[in-house]
């Protein structure tokens, strides 16, 4: 694995932990935006794996994994600015 596989692995484990604690604000807290901003980062890991792993993806797959995960996030923020 090169230098750039090896920053995008590091960057996958910060996203499962954002992962994790989302899915923990969702839990403990019953804030609905927190599974949002769980599928969001979930998705994020899956998208960087694929790209480390080289794992053959057609394009529009991978395309359509990221366009969800950003709905997912903006959805999110809709939740949260809606909640002040």
């Amino acid at each position: 694995m090169d230098v750039s596989g090896f920053i995008q692995l590091i960057a996958s484990l910060a996203e499962v932990f954002i992962a994790l604690v989302a899915i923990r604000i969702a839990m403990q807290q019953k804030k609905a935006y927190g599974w949002y901003i769980a599928i969001t980062f979930g998705l994020f890991v899956v998208f960087n794996i694929i790209r480390v792993f080289t794992l053959g993806m057609p394009a529009e797959l991978d395309a359509l994994v990221f366009l969800i995960a950003g709905i997912s996030m903006l959805y999110a923020m809709w939740l949260l600015w809606n909640e002040q």
